[in-house]
């Protein structure tokens, strides 16, 4: 029978050997070397024709090749001291119908210097799949608690009490609010005090995310599915989030083909990739966010009602900052303290007429407002307290909750001081991000209506907030 060895030519043999190990030696049960390549001779000093028929130990020196064709066991990775150096070697018995024949030697390595290099090489590439394996587990693991949401407020307490409770469910969760409440950090609030919180924590907007790529990033496709597939395919956020949490945030602006096969995902439990045929299973809990009235939607046949009653199982409805006032003092300061680290300052204040003046505000933003305000303020600040003039204009002009607007000869303070002259770059970035956030507050947080009202197209908006950090 054929063993597949006898087709290649015997004077062939050598050079193979050569090419699958530069340095080869093979013994019989006594440790006589039989076979020993040109390569491992050069590397001794000597030649074939010497070393042939030589017990193992007169040859190469600390051989223990002779040990291991007795013993039958064999030596990996073995620090093999020669020349006044060391190599790494490999010692394998040979066997044959059961029985110990001889020993067969290989030199992975010629001197600690190859291995250290190899070594570097291989520590290189660990390094790197260590960094990029932190920066996803990073970036899946939810970030903040239940005491990073700040307020006493009654309505935002209710809220905040009904999340904590029902965080240990697995039940689906769904965040009514406008925009900037907070339904995101509500959302890692309540992954992360679940049984699934030292599990991935996926987040999804798709209002951002144009309608035909949104298949493909919730499911993931197959290779080759369309034009510009990545080799090999990818895993959707459905995948990712298996036995985790999936955050689908601003679900009311998902199209309804789109809502259809999200239905089909939460009542079968399994995904198809977008040209794949096998159905794989996932285990997710689902919170789901909207600033928009979907029971309204369901009436206009704009959502699909099963959907909606599939998603809302636990309502929770989260105040807006203008229904929850006094706890405008309680977040400033939260917010004061995060930027603080942002900026590496330390001690920043906000004068009591600052406060009264964020008090009149509408915060049609909300506490995203609230934070771009406080952020704009710190980058015009020099001392340590922020003043009326260090605010926006339009919370300068004080813009009130009923939309009045105050004189500004009754402002004293701010004809007497006037605000510091910024580099024409950084005065023009803060113009165009107070135009963004007001475009926003305007259309209570839809992006494409905002990019609309500011006339550029939708890109160049998602650029623009990527730029200024607004969410």
């Amino acid at each position: 029978m054929n063993n597949g060895m006898e087709a290649i030519p015997s004077n062939w043999h050598e050079q193979i050997i050569n090419l699958l190990a530069e340095r080869i030696v093979v013994t019989d049960r006594e440790g006589i070397i039989l076979y020993i390549n040109q390569a491992y001779c050069e590397f001794l000093g000597t030649t074939v024709e010497e070393a042939i028929n030589r017990p193992v130990q007169d040859v190469i020196e600390n051989s223990r090749m002779h040990i291991v064709a007795k013993t039958g066991k064999k030596e990996l990775a073995s620090l093999h001291p020669i020349n006044g150096s060391e190599m790494i070697a490999n010692r394998y018995p040979l066997i044959v119908d059961g029985e110990i024949v001889g020993a067969l030697g290989t030199v992975m390595f010629r001197s600690p210097e190859e291995w250290r290099m190899y070594q570097t090489k291989i520590q290189h590439l660990v390094e790197e799949l260590k960094y990029y394996k932190t920066k996803v587990e990073k970036e899946l693991k939810s970030k903040y608690y239940f005491q990073d949401l700040i307020g006493s407020s009654q309505s935002f307490l209710i809220a905040k009490k009904l999340a904590e409770r029902i965080s240990a469910s697995n039940s689906s969760v769904l965040l009514i609010g406008e925009s900037g409440t907070g339904k995101e950090l509500f959302a890692h609030a309540i992954h992360n005090n679940s049984i699934r919180s030292s599990l991935p924590f996926v987040a999804i907007n798709c209002a951002s995310i144009p309608e035909h790529l949104l298949e493909s990033e919730l499911f993931g496709y197959e290779d080759g599915a369309f034009t510009g597939a990545k080799k090999g395919g990818k895993k959707g956020q459905f995948e990712i989030a298996h036995n985790g949490t999936l955050f689908l945030d601003e679900i009311g602006d998902m199209p309804v083909t789109m809502q259809s096969k999200l239905l089909r995902v939460l009542q079968e439990k399994e995904v198809q990739r977008v040209g794949g045929q096998r159905s794989i299973p996932v285990d997710v809990r689902i919170i789901a966010a909207t600033h928009r009235d979907l029971e309204k939607m369901v009436e206009e046949g704009n959502f699909r009602r099963d959907l909606y009653y599939r998603l809302n199982v636990i309502k929770i409805e989260i105040p807006p900052l203008n229904k929850r006032k006094e706890d405008i003092r309680l977040i400033s300061k939260s917010l004061l303290k995060k930027l603080e680290r942002k900026f590496f300052r330390t001690g920043i204040e906000i004068s009591s007429e600052v406060e009264q003046r964020l008090m009149e505000h509408s915060w049609p933003g909300n506490i995203r407002e609230l934070e771009n305000v406080l952020e704009r303020a710190i980058n015009v600040l020099d001392g340590q307290t922020i003043e009326i003039f260090h605010l926006p204009l339009y919370l300068r002009e004080g813009q009130t909750s009923n939309g009045a607007i105050r004189e500004a000869a009754e402002e004293k303070p701010v004809e007497k001081i006037s605000p510091p002259i910024l580099p024409l770059k950084e005065a023009v970035a803060q113009v165009e991000k107070e135009a963004i956030l007001n475009a926003l507050a305007k259309t209570n947080g839809n992006k494409q209506e905002a990019a609309r009202l500011l006339e550029i197209g939708k890109t160049r908006f998602y650029e623009k907030c990527k730029l200024y950090h607004i969410k």
